[in-house]
C-alpha cells in the first residue's frame, strides 16, 4: 500500500493561495483538523487537511466568515445539525434578500411617476396623507415607528408634514403593504430606495444587486460541494 500523501503548510499555502501563517492560524482556530507531527516536531498535514482548507474557502465565499468558522468547528465537533443550522440560516438570509431585491423592482415603476402637484407646492399633514391613501392616521403612525416614514414637524404646532418624497415613500409602503410584506422588510425597501438616491439610481442599481445574490448562490452551491467532499474524506 502506498504511503499516504503529506503535506507541509507551504503545501497547502500553495494550493489555495494562502501563507503558510494562515493554515496555521486556521488550524490554531479549529476550522481545520490539527495536524500531526513528524518525530522532529513538524507539522504534517493530510489529503483531509486538504479538503478541509478548500471546504472552508468556499464556506467564506458563500456565507462569510464567521458563519463558515462556525460550520467547520460544529462539522469537526461531530455536530452535524448544528453546521446544518448555520447553513440553513445563510440561504433563509438570501431568500430574504431576494424577496427584498423583488420588492424594491416592484415599486421601481412608482418612482418614476411624478409627484402630485398640490403636495409639491404644500406638504400634507397627517389627516390628509391618511385619507389620500385610504389607511387610518394611526397607521400613518406606525409606519413612522417602524422609520418606513420620516415625516418633517412643524416648528410650532409639532404636527407631521408629509413632503412630495413622504408621500411617495408611503405610496411604496400602501403598495407592498397590499402585496403582504411586514413592516421591517418594508422599511428595509425604503431605506435601499432613498439610500439610491432616485429612480435612475436605483434602475442601474439593480441589476449589479440582482447579480451579487446570483453569485451568493453560487457559492452557496460550490460550497456544499466542497463541504460534501471533505465529510466523504
Amino acid at each position: 500500500m502506498p504511503k499516504p500523501q503529506t503535506y507541509r503548510p507551504v503545501d497547502l499555502a500553495r494550493r489555495h493561495g494562502l501563507s503558510a501563517q494562515a493554515i496555521r492560524n486556521y488550524e490554531s482556530d479549529g476550522v481545520i483538523p490539527p495536524a500531526q507531527r513528524t518525530p522532529s516536531g513538524y507539522r504534517a498535514y493530510g489529503e483531509r487537511h486538504m479538503a478541509a482548507v478548500t471546504a472552508f474557502l468556499a464556506l467564506v465565499a458563500a456565507y462569510g466568515h464567521g458563519p463558515a468558522s462556525a460550520i467547520m468547528r460544529a462539522v469537526l465537533d461531530g455536530e452535524l445539525d448544528n453546521a446544518f443550522a448555520t447553513i440553513d440560516a445563510g440561504h433563509a438570509a438570501l431568500i430574504r434578500d431576494r424577496e427584498t431585491l423583488a420588492a424594491v423592482e416592484a415599486t421601481a415603476g412608482l418612482l418614476t411617476r411624478p409627484a402630485p402637484t398640490a403636495s409639491a407646492e404644500r406638504p400634507l399633514p397627517v389627516g390628509a396623507l391618511a385619507h389620500r391613501l385610504g389607511v387610518t392616521p394611526a397607521t400613518l403612525r406606525k409606519w413612522e415607528q417602524a422609520g418606513i416614514l420620516v415625516p418633517a414637524r412643524a416648528r410650532v404646532s409639532q404636527q407631521r408634514l408629509y413632503s412630495a418624497d413622504d408621500i411617495r415613500d408611503a405610496d411604496l409602503a400602501h403598495l407592498l403593504r397590499r402585496g403582504g410584506y411586514g413592516l421591517a422588510h418594508i422599511a428595509t425597501v425604503l431605506r435601499q430606495v432613498r439610500s439610491a438616491g432616485g429612480a435612475e439610481p436605483l434602475a442601474a442599481s439593480l441589476a449589479a444587486w440582482r447579480a451579487r445574490l446570483t453569485a451568493r448562490g453560487g457559492a452557496m452551491l460550490t460550497a456544499a460541494a466542497r463541504l460534501s467532499d471533505f465529510l466523504r474524506t
